[in-house]
């Protein structure tokens, strides 16, 4: 059922605040999960565990993170639904989304077996590291169904607006994750396949749990998931081009981290350790970040719905304010507090001593990619995927351009290349934000 467009209320620091805390308190769980999974096998003396947690993840970053646009473009979607007061839509595109995580995360499952063959022929590593994450491997990929259906239960409680209840997903999901690891990794004494088992564990209970919210909030509400509002034809053609578009964009950034592990990966054990370490690090205030690009993804797609271009300003304006002094302040605490989160994550005294000599860069992350992670975010409300899509292909090309130029000053070089990649976004996102602004009607 669908209405007229509710106002939307002028919109205020606090307005943001209220979005983005519950999303940045969920979110500082959920690096959490990897520092919990490092840690874990971070009590074993050889890094070979460390380094197998950290390729192991990495393939299911690519993996799963390749179909995040189930989290993306569900965002969006709902908030401009939302911002139209389209009742019907905002239960279809959640009905849509799920059928969509559940073919997609079986599809996964059956094709493991050459999943497993390419990325470790991709992925360069010891005999010893390869072995511990092909354990990893075997087990984290039954999760594939649930975790996509949590991407889209997330996505569309945060297009909502309501991160109270993305915040409770979240947190079963993480709280979960990290009780299962040590239970399993290190009380049951199962190490690497106790982390991949827990993670497993955990991304099940959690989609259960969003379900049961998600059924409860649209029947508190009178509404439902209507079966022929899914198969629309121009809905469906809209949400499947939004979606590749992402889906393209993810790939190509996922790429760039790939290429960075695999670069540290044939540097030796103790500099693939070091830098996982460093990525979690980095994990934590990004992922506080995060925090305000989904209120600006929530906010910006309201105002897109709505088709209120002063609504839109004003959502980039407050959003990117706070946004800017979040990321200075994680860069600073990282700075500060990153050599005793380092001996906290490995008890390895070489990989502590090569974390701790490229700390300075993981540290300056979070202010080198806030633009970065906030353009993204509000080019995901506006669903302006095609935009990002080109943007992500220039940016992975300005990457390998400086990763063959930086590579010989070997570790260091890697990091400078990384860095690099951010400006790329930054860049390439700002070129298109004019066409976005001028979409919306004044």
């Amino acid at each position: 059922m669908s209405g007229p467009a509710p106002p939307l209320p002028v919109l205020t620091h606090r307005g943001v605040l209220t979005l983005a805390v519950p999303v940045m308190l969920s979110n500082a769980s959920t690096p959490l999960i990897g520092v919990v999974d490092t840690a874990v096998v971070g009590q074993l003396p050889d890094p070979a565990h460390i380094g197998a947690v950290a390729i192991g993840s990495l393939i299911f970053s690519f993996a799963f993170w390749a179909f995040s646009f189930l989290r993306m473009g569900t965002t969006g979607l709902t908030a401009q639904a939302f911002g139209a007061g389209d009742r019907s839509e905002i239960a279809a595109s959640l009905g849509r989304a799920l059928v969509v995580a559940a073919a997609v995360g079986g599809l996964l499952i059956a094709l493991q077996w050459p999943i497993h063959r390419i990325a470790f022929a991709l992925l360069g590593a010891s005999a010893e590291v390869e072995a511990l994450a092909r354990s990893y491997f075997d087990i984290r990929i039954w999760s594939a169904p649930a975790t996509l259906a949590n991407y889209v239960l997330f996505g569309w409680f945060i297009g909502l607006g309501r991160t109270g209840i993305a915040l409770a997903l979240q947190l079963v999901l993480n709280v979960a994750n990290v009780l299962l690891d040590l239970l399993l990794g290190l009380g049951f004494g199962w190490g690497v396949q106790g982390v991949a088992a827990g993670t497993v564990i955990a991304e099940i209970v959690a989609a259960v749990t969003g379900g049961v919210l998600a059924w409860r909030y649209l029947a508190k509400r009178g509404g439902h998931v209507p079966f022929a509002q899914l198969l629309v034809t121009d809905k469906l053609r809209r949400m499947f081009s939004v979606n590749a578009d992402i889906m393209l964009r993810t790939l190509a950034m996922i790429s760039i981290i790939v290429w960075f592990v695999d670069g540290g990966a044939a540097l030796g054990d103790t500099t693939l350790a070091a830098n996982a370490l460093l990525l979690n690090c980095i994990a934590v205030g990004v992922f506080f970040l995060d925090g305000i690009a989904f209120a600006a993804e929530a906010l910006v797609g309201r105002a897109v719905g709505a088709a209120q271009r002063a609504a839109l300003l004003l959502a980039v304006r407050l959003t990117t304010y706070w946004a800017v002094a979040v990321a200075i302040a994680i860069s600073l605490a990282l700075f500060v507090f990153g050599p005793a989160l380092i001996d906290v994550l490995t008890v390895d005294a070489a990989t502590r001593v090569a974390a701790r000599e490229y700390l300075a860069w993981a540290a300056s992350v979070p202010t080198l990619g806030v633009w970065a992670f906030q353009l993204d975010g509000i080019f995901i409300g506006a669903t302006r995927s095609a935009d990002m899509r080109n943007a992500a292909f220039a940016t992975l090309a300005i990457y390998w351009i400086g990763w063959w130029l930086l590579t010989p000053f070997g570790n260091h070089g890697l990091w400078a290349a990384l860095a690099v990649s951010y400006f790329a976004r930054a860049g390439t996102l700002l070129y298109h934000y004019p066409g976005l602004v001028r979409s919306v009607p004044a």
